[in-house]
């Protein structure tokens, strides 16, 4: 029989942690944001923004004190060396600022470690060019490193493709309301994945006092909508309009993160103990709460609580004690394939996941490195052009697997749940989850614990 649930603390999010201190940075004047998740990616941004004029004191543990620009982002100009903006592997920290320096003056210099010089930038260059934003590549044509040469923007009407990353919008938007008239940005090209992580942008730009307005298109003409309502988006059918705004200063408190938390729910549907989470708000907008979904397509039970106006989620395996396969379509959150790639070997029958070829272009190529090091395991792989498909087989209890992490944090902490079947986990570099959750072992520990106790 199960032992009693084991509770975790989800931490803070990524994704609204960057949006909350490029808000602040952007304000005039101090904010004090507190939950700031504390990784090498947001400790990345907040060094980027530093380096183009705004100050970070911390306080305590996810607390600080930010203080905005004065006028927006300022860099290097003629005869000086550009703002050095050094995105290490933060590929969030690094599309998002390539837009919002975009709207600063001077020159700006986007550099990173890792394989951050053979991820796509692109795409902002392309956009933004018509707006007389110029980004003079140093080594390969459409990568980092790149100079971003401007004096601002002057709006206008642009679009944005959004095949590769949804963060060339995110970036684009946020930048937008420094711009000295109206922008109306629209989505071209031939599809738009990862789209709620823009429904995120929209909220942090309105916390900040500087919404935009989204404008769908119904029946042929464009009509304001709440983005919050929005799901997906289609090129051609939705648009943006910005006007010249400022950011405010404001107290915000950064909720919980569905990508990080995501580990823990599953815990709780493969594992011999339920799992608690508390920390996620079920209303959110983060488009990783759609694990609960995916889990409970598995066969999961979910159930939400709210204790003391604290609201928890509480994931346990099927009451057959056996999930079972599915057919999903993630491009809307592909954060999420590695946690439900590695729940799908506890299952039974094959699980499709399709429409994340983007994947391939992460901090390592994650279609590829799942399906290698899933096959240790003994469970079928194979690559799609878009996806993946894994057909379990039986996990072998007390087994060593050493695992390769490619230096990809979501590459260790989905693997991870593989100890929850008695496999003895090994990683060459357990230490990368650091990138966006540093706690994470610490948080893992007691799960794992739980699900060998309830073993024996």
């Amino acid at each position: 029989m199960p032992k009693a649930l084991v509770s975790v603390q989800a931490p803070a999010s990524k994704s609204l942690s960057h949006r909350a201190l490029i808000g602040a940075a952007l304000a005039n004047g101090e904010s004090r944001l507190s939950g700031v998740l504390e990784s090498q990616d947001t400790a990345r941004t907040m060094g980027c923004l530093a380096a183009c004029g705004a100050g970070f004191v911390r306080i305590t543990e996810g607390e600080y004190v930010v203080k905005g620009m004065s006028s927006g982002p300022v860099g290097g100009h003629a005869g000086g060396a550009p703002a050095d903006l050094n995105v290490g592997e933060s590929g969030t920290t690094c599309r998002l600022l390539a837009g919002v320096v975009a709207a600063g003056q001077g020159a700006f210099r986007i550099h990173g470690e890792g394989r951050m010089h053979e991820r796509p930038l692109g795409e902002p260059a392309r956009a933004l060019a018509p707006l007389g934003v110029r980004f003079r590549f140093e080594e390969k044509s459409g990568y980092p490193p790149v100079v971003v040469e401007t004096t601002g923007l002057p709006g206008g009407v642009i679009d944005v493709r959004l095949e590769e990353s949804s963060q060339y919008l995110s970036g684009v938007l946020l930048a937008a309301p420094l711009a000295r008239g109206p922008l109306t940005i629209s989505i071209s090209g031939s599809k738009a994945v990862s789209w709620p992580y823009v429904s995120l942008t929209l909220q942090a730009m309105a916390d900040f006092g500087v919404p935009a307005v989204v404008e769908a298109l119904v029946e042929g003409r464009f009509q304001a909508v709440d983005h919050a309502g929005v799901t997906s988006a289609a090129p051609g059918q939705l648009r943006f309009k910005v006007e010249p705004g400022r950011y405010r200063p404001r107290t915000l408190l950064v909720e919980g993160d569905w990508s990080n938390a995501s580990y823990f729910l599953a815990a709780g549907a493969v594992g011999r103990t339920p799992v608690r989470v508390t920390g996620l708000r079920q209303g959110s907008l983060q488009g990783d709460r759609a694990i609960l979904d995916i889990l409970a397509a598995m066969g999961a039970r979910v159930a939400w609580t709210t204790e003391d106006g604290v609201e928890a989620v509480t994931v346990s395996a099927p009451a057959s004690g056996q999930l079972r396969g599915v057919h999903v379509d993630m491009g809307a959150c592909p954060d999420l394939v590695p946690t439900v790639a590695v729940a799908a070997c506890f299952a039974q029958g094959p699980t499709t996941i399709v429409n994340v070829a983007h994947l391939r272009i992460k901090e390592s190529d994650r279609l590829q490195a799942l399906a290698t090091e899933i096959a240790k395991t003994g469970c079928g792989t194979e690559i799609l052009p878009d996806g993946l498909v894994i057909t379990p087989a039986p996990l072998k209890a007390g087994q060593r697997i050493e695992f390769c992490a490619y230096a990809d944090h979501r590459l260790v902490m989905g693997p991870s749940l593989f100890a929850l079947a008695g496999i003895e986990t090994v990683f060459d570099n357990p230490g990368c989850v650091a990138k966006s959750f540093p706690g994470f072992w610490d948080a893992f520990a007691p799960v794992a614990a739980a699900s060998k106790e309830a073993a024996e």
